[in-house]
């Protein structure tokens, strides 16, 4: 069924009540109550607008003959919750509060009335919604916006209405403003959760200053940004680095930085500016999907081509010039003084014939990805006439376009030009070729969102219970930092290769074990007290005999103490010196965010460290795609091929150890803090020099029933432990899985394939195959709210050559989708036609209540069409309730207890 979204109520209102006093009494109103007042006079609301009085003296019959989707409350704060609990009174599923200056406190009370009323609360401190389709504007933002495509999100009441009047002169228009002040009830999850399924809605841009829940804006932001094209501006960039860090990678990493990781991995763009906010969406909203990096620049001027070329050099963004053949054939036809090396460069005698022909030229050519047209006023040139060219040559556009018309007054007819016909244009070339770099960025980010990683690898099972124990028992102690022991230890039951280490509690020990394990050996002190050993002198290399490694104990061990008095010294730790001639070092590192919890970092290693403050990141779960991305994203990657003559490093075992770490932070939710620096890496391997990890208790992330939500996670991982191979009725088998991002081409077939009557059943709609939006709604889901399940069937296929191969075939999916109230979920099913009567409903069903219970969910329901006999008897058959519903007498509620 195509099912409204439940904050419909709140964001399009059919019919609304207005709480905003006595507006022929101006002087006794608020001031959000006065511009309410204002806004909704100011245009012609196509629903139904009521006033009412929090005083009325009206009955409770004609309170509910004033039923309304949305009550808007503009009133004193003393009042508020009056008008609430008549809103409640009147079956409104909808409040927006508008105020400023309430505190968490006085809020907290206002959510807890408006829970007691069933009602969905945008506010307080929010300056109001625009709906500019619906002629709504229940603001106090000033006139009713543009109508267009754009869904605005904004946390600042002040900026918002700075950005909708810079968006006036620049015709931008909105399918939503939603202003969401501190404290409000519906927030910043919920607005991204409403934009990405409202089909009006084709873009969304997010001023943001801060998050509550990181699980579930991750989860809302990455469903909106694989549905459409999301650009954030986020405000508060607090400096990198953290005074109370007890590992490097703790020192170096700050939040802001962390903000940027999680944006690219929920396939997002950030942005610096609301100017570039809104020319990122502009360029993101346009048909065109970039495929990388590579800009091709058509200029009439060297100097603004070289401006582009310097800021797209500083960037990252690849310039790309013409193939040799498309070259070729285009330089005859230019004037003399073109040149097509790295710029199309057509000189100062360009015509708009000439820009035609490299437009031309540019979009057939495979090595492109974008096109950058740059005009600079000359002397007897056509501004107006080039635009025109380009508007033109749009139609044949297979790529995005941008334009930059240097200059003012000459040219702001062809600006005009380019404008009205949405091709982004910019007044200086490094703000169109910053603009080309969110839309390049916006590409590499949504691979890195289509990444649903399990909790495990499929290398060898990890002691995860042996690591558990041991990390009790160092809490136990009440010790948060593990010995370099008690670390390799940890790494070891992950199976990440690590030096053979010994502890050493006398310079005598010391000597034994160095003559036995053989030189030369390294000599480190071991103490919870000391995070950076060097500092103070606790480390030596290169001990070559036993006595040396004797008087290299007792010096260290004394100058430590003299260095360090409060210390607690263990002894030192004695391990071989790794064998690795042409070895580089790096450091692998996990830090904790709030709110976004542990992230892994890859980056130079060795005492250089802090200074070099190389540092890419990643959010767990990782998969060797992600695992690759982190190496080539840090500045040591340079360094890992061939480089000045040392053969390149086995970039496979970093890529395991990363996947290693990956487990070992979603297996133990202890972990806060971690450096396993150095690890030595050459040809043939890499080894863990030294690690040093601390540890806190951990909140329980368990359901109870021994597995876990990997709740310290911003990032649920792909749930594994749902997959199940099931017997065919008739012969064969099927695997049940949860769905997976790439399962949409599948998806699509399986709705391409059904019945005209059997898709009417499932969505109440003659649609015959799944819009983009919906497809990606479908399959890239949040596992912790919802879950779908596919039944997949290899089938044997035979080519035209007659070679047989086997494929795979999505015959059936299952779903549910938890209700706000977050006790019951509603269910839907499809199945292949041809695939009916053979269990793979009755399987689908049952799996996918089993995950319900699983996630604590206490109530199963759906809607039926009463013509759907074939669906109501498999119901019935597994033990749903069948009842007559109320509203929509042309279904059944099925309703199953868990």
């Amino acid at each position: 069924m195509m099912e409204q979204h439940y904050l419909t109520p709140l964001f399009s209102p059919n019919s609304v009540l207005v709480f905003a006093g006595d507006r022929n009494a101006p002087q006794r109103l608020t001031p959000q109550a006065r511009a309410l007042h204002e806004a909704l006079q100011a245009q012609t609301y196509g629903g139904t607008l009521q006033y009412l009085d929090v005083h009325t003296s009206g009955t409770l019959a004609d309170l509910v003959q004033a039923r309304a989707d949305l009550a808007v409350i503009a009133l004193p704060d003393a009042d508020v919750p009056a008008a609430l609990a008549l809103a409640g009174r009147t079956r409104c599923r909808g409040a927006l509060v508008l105020s400023s200056g309430v505190d968490a406190e006085q809020a907290q009370q206002w959510r807890k009335i408006a829970r007691r009323e069933g009602l969905y609360l945008l506010g307080p401190n929010s300056v109001g919604l625009q709906r500019p389709l619906l002629k709504f504007n229940a603001s106090a933002m000033g006139p009713l916006a543009r109508e267009g495509s754009l869904g605005l999100v904004c946390q600042s009441g002040a900026l918002v209405a700075a950005m909708l009047d810079w968006a006036v002169n620049n015709g931008v228009g909105f399918s939503s403003v939603v202003s969401l002040g501190p404290h409000t009830g519906v927030g910043l999850a919920e607005a991204l959760d409403f934009l990405a399924h409202d089909p009006h809605t084709h873009s969304i841009a997010v001023y943001m200053e801060g998050i509550q829940n990181a699980r579930g804006f991750m989860s809302a932001l990455r469903s909106a940004a694989f549905a459409k094209p999301v650009v954030v501006l986020k405000a508060g960039r607090k400096p990198a680095g953290n005074a109370a860090a007890q590992t490097h990678s703790g020192a170096i990493v700050g939040s802001d930085e962390v903000f940027d990781t999680v944006l690219r991995r929920a396939g997002a763009v950030r942005v610096r500016s609301f100017v570039a906010l809104f020319s990122a969406v502009k360029c993101l909203a346009s048909r065109y999907r970039p495929v990388g990096n590579r800009l091709c620049v058509v200029t009439n001027g060297g100097g603004p081509g070289v401006l582009a070329a310097d800021w797209a050099n500083e960037i990252g963004i690849d310039l790309a010039p013409l193939s040799e053949a498309s070259a070729q054939a285009l330089a005859p036809q230019l004037p003399p003084l073109a040149t097509l090396s790295e710029l199309v460069d057509l000189s100062e005698q360009a015509t708009p014939a000439h820009y035609t022909l490299a437009l031309d030229a540019a979009f057939r050519d495979r090595g492109v990805d974008g096109v950058l047209v740059l005009y600079s006023p000359k002397q007897g040139g056509d501004a107006a006439a080039v635009a025109q060219t380009v508007v033109d040559a749009r139609q044949k556009a297979n790529k995005p376009l941008l334009t930059s018309w240097l200059g003012d007054a000459s040219v702001l007819p062809a600006r005009e030009l380019l404008r009205a016909a949405q091709i982004p244009t910019f007044r200086t070339p490094e703000s169109a070729v910053g603009a080309f770099g969110n839309i390049s960025s916006f590409h590499q980010n949504q691979q890195l969102l289509q990444q649903t990683p399990p909790p495990l690898t499929g290398m060898g099972k990890p002691d995860i219970e042996g690591a558990r124990l041991m990390i009790e028992s160092v809490l136990a102690e009440r010790r948060h930092i593990l010995t370099e022991m008690e670390s390799k230890t940890l790494l070891a039951a992950f199976q990440i290769p690590v030096t053979n280490t010994l502890l050493a509690r006398s310079s005598r020990e010391a000597m034994m074990i160095a003559t036995q394990i053989g030189f030369p050996v390294a000599l480190k002190i071991d103490s919870p007290d000391i995070t950076h050993k060097s500092d103070v002198g606790g480390v030596v290399l290169n001990v070559h005999t036993g006595a040396a490694a004797r008087d290299a104990y007792e010096e260290m061990v004394q100058r430590v103490a003299r260095l360090q008095p409060q210390a607690h010294i263990n002894g030192v730790t004695v391990q071989k010196m790794a064998k690795v001639r042409r070895g580089r070092e790096v450091c692998i590192g996990l830090v904790t965010d709030e709110p976004f919890g542990p992230v892994i970092t890859f980056g130079a290693g060795g005492t250089m460290i802090e200074l070099i403050r190389d540092r890419a990141m990643e959010l767990p779960p990782l998969n060797q795609f992600l695992a690759r991305r982190l190496i080539s994203r840090s500045r040591v990657a340079e360094t890992l091929g061939e480089w000045h003559g040392a053969a390149a490093v086995h970039r496979e075992v970093l890529e395991r150890i990363l996947l290693r770490v990956s487990e070992m932070v979603c297996a133990l939710p202890q972990l806060r803090e971690m450096d396993i620096n150095p690890i030595i890496t050459d040809e043939n391997g890499a080894v863990a020099v030294d690690a040093r990890i601390v540890v806190h208790e951990a909140a329980s992330s368990s359901d109870g029933k021994g597995g876990s939500y990997y709740g310290h996670l911003a990032i649920m991982p792909y749930p594994e432990r749902y997959e199940q191979v099931w017997p065919l009725q008739g012969g064969g088998e099927f695997l049940v899985r949860p769905i997976r991002p790439d399962d949409g081409q599948m998806l699509q077939r399986l709705v391409r394939e059904l019945s005209s009557e059997s898709r009417y059943f499932r969505f109440v709609s003659p649609l015959a195959e799944l819009p983009d939006t919906m497809l990606a709604r479908f399959t890239l889901i949040d596992y912790d709210r919802e879950m779908a399940l596919a039944a997949v069937h290899r089938e044997t296929v035979v080519d035209e050559q007659g070679n047989a191969s086997q494929v795979e075939r999505v015959i059936g999916v299952s779903r549910y989708v938890a209700n706000p109230d977050h006790t019951s979920c509603e269910f839907a099913l499809t199945v292949a036609d041809d695939f009916a009567n053979r269990g793979v409903g009755g399987r689908l069903m049952l799996a996918i209540m089993d995950v319900a219970r699983d996630r604590g969910l206490s109530e199963m329901q759906g809607l039926v069409l009463a013509g759907n006999v074939r669906m109501l008897k498999l119901m019935r058959r597994i033990g749903f309730e069948v009842r007559p519903c109320e509203d929509e007498p042309e279904f059944k509620l099925v309703v199953h207890p868990l």
